[in-house]
């Protein structure tokens, strides 16, 4: 019997659930894939997906990073300084500035604060039923990326709520939805306020350090970030901040109660810790892909990718193809990462601006775990995945303590 031409939707119950299944015969069938319906092209071997995240004269971000953006054809840049809207020279110049707000010693300054939120939620939960992604994985990471920046605590959860709703995609829906929209109208007018409250009381938050900060031109003069570019930026930071860590931590609970054995590795070795987190990004990396434009005519596997064509680069894939990564479909803690490159957080110039932050965050939410439920199962059965643009991890997973 003839198997049926594979088919890619990244807004179908395929994509939600994680579309790994997909993603093999993609790369074995069509590893320059075509989508007929929604008219974008997809590559998902990591030879070819790796070098394309670093290549931005031929996959340009200029023209928006999802599907909807890049369609239209209208270049994003041209309005607020949103980074991941750049190329060089202009994002050069506004990576090299957020570099200096993102320094190693800035992150690792972040620990207690890290640590005190997680132990504020965890030590909530009830060990004979809670639900680890509503209940911890959700509410913490929110409340650390908006007390670097200096949102108010009590207002933290609120953007959290938004963010969600920007993201959420039903089945079929393609462009973001009226609750969606007004949601991120919402974020961004918060943010706005509350930028031009920090210029006229500066603090020592993440608002006030980019207030003062130079952003440098080409023509190697300088000049300051409008209220406008802070708030974007801040929507930015504060959805990636938020999301990233999420759902990554969120699939540790899932991903680990599907293999106790490497949960009993950690028990045995908290060493160890650093190295899962880079396998829970391998193996199920919470932003599945991105979306360029090609800026010329893309010859690949016999197959051309006509200039002007909105092209997602499957990171979420690249990190399953067994033409990197020895038997990628099991998850190993102790895997050799010098096989390939892990896309868990990008690659290249738009590699995650707060990748350190991420993994700090997601060590120290896995060390307290292993104190928390040293064993503990999941009712797999009860668990419900979140419906999102780009974004694959768990909504719903119910947890009960082991003694």
């Amino acid at each position: 019997m003839t198997q049926a031409k594979v088919v890619f939707d990244p807004f179908s119950q395929d994509f939600f659930d994680g579309a790994y299944e997909t993603y093999r015969r993609m790369r074995d069938e069509a590893p320059v894939y075509y989508s007929e319906e929604h008219d974008f092209y997809a590559l998902t071997r990591h030879e070819d997906v790796a070098p394309a995240f670093k290549d931005f004269e031929t996959y340009s971000s200029r023209f928006g990073v999802d599907l909807s953006s890049v369609r239209s054809g209208v270049p994003t840049a041209t309005g607020m300084k949103m980074i991941i809207f750049m190329d060089p020279p202009e994002h050069r110049n506004m990576r090299s500035l957020m570099n200096k707000v993102f320094t190693p010693r800035a992150i690792q300054a972040q620990k207690q604060m890290v640590t005190a939120k997680v132990e504020k939620y965890i030590s909530r939960l009830d060990p004979d039923g809670f639900d680890a992604v509503q209940e911890f994985t959700a509410p913490f990471p929110v409340e650390v990326i908006t007390t670097m920046l200096g949102v108010p605590d009590d207002q933290a959860q609120q953007v959290r709520h938004w963010i969600d709703d920007g993201l959420h995609r039903e089945v079929g829906q393609v462009e973001v939805g009226e609750k969606g929209m007004q949601a991120n109208i919402d974020n961004a007018m918060f943010y706005l306020e509350l930028v031009q409250k920090r210029r006229a009381q500066p603090q020592d938050d993440l608002f006030t350090k980019l207030i003062e900060a130079d952003l440098e031109r080409e023509d190697g003069g300088l000049e300051k970030l409008e209220d406008l570019d802070i708030a974007a930026f801040a929507s930015l930071l504060g959805g990636a901040g938020a999301e990233t860590v999420t759902k990554l931590v969120g699939n540790a609970v899932y991903v680990f109660a599907q293999n106790p054995d490497q949960w009993r590795k950690l028990q045995e070795d908290r060493s160890r810790i650093p190295a899962a987190v880079e396998e829970l990004l391998r193996y199920e990396a919470p932003s599945q892909y991105n979306v360029r434009r090609n800026m010329k005519d893309v010859h690949l596997h016999g197959t051309t990718i006509p200039e002007g064509s909105p092209v997602f680069l499957i990171g979420g894939a690249a990190n399953r193809d067994e033409r990197a990564w020895t038997n990628p479909d099991t998850f190993d803690i102790d895997r050799d990462r010098t096989e390939a490159t892990n896309l868990g957080l990008g690659y290249g110039i738009h590699s995650c601006l707060g990748a350190a932050l991420a993994r700090l965050e997601s060590t120290i939410a896995l060390e307290k775990l292993l104190d928390f439920m040293p064993r503990y199962e999941v009712d797999f059965d009860k668990c419900k995945r979140v419906q999102m643009q780009n974004v694959v991890g768990w909504k719903h997973v119910p947890v009960k303590v082991l003694t």
